[in-house]
């Protein structure tokens, strides 16, 4: 992977996190934060919706959206074992 792919990689994950951050809770998590969430919201939702035979494209809006169903998907699991 070079450098322009992980700058955008990296883009992605956080805009995808800050994007889960708003829709599930009404604020994001930072920017370290937005980043590791959407990045394994990336990887759920990648292979969530592979498993169901859909797919946003292969643009950059469509891995963001791919990301942000993975990431609310992820903040929604965490949120059923975190106290209240």
């Amino acid at each position: 992977m070079d450098l322009t792919a992980l700058i955008i990689t990296l883009l992605i994950g956080a805009v995808a996190g800050w994007l889960a951050g708003v829709l599930f809770k009404g604020f994001g998590f930072g920017l370290l934060g937005n980043i590791i969430i959407g990045l394994i919201g990336g990887f759920i939702g990648g292979n969530l919706l592979n498993w169901l035979g859909v797919s946003f494209g292969a643009t950059v809006i469509g891995q963001i959206l791919t990301a942000v169903v993975g990431a609310v998907l992820l903040l929604w699991i965490i949120s059923l074992f975190k106290k209240k």
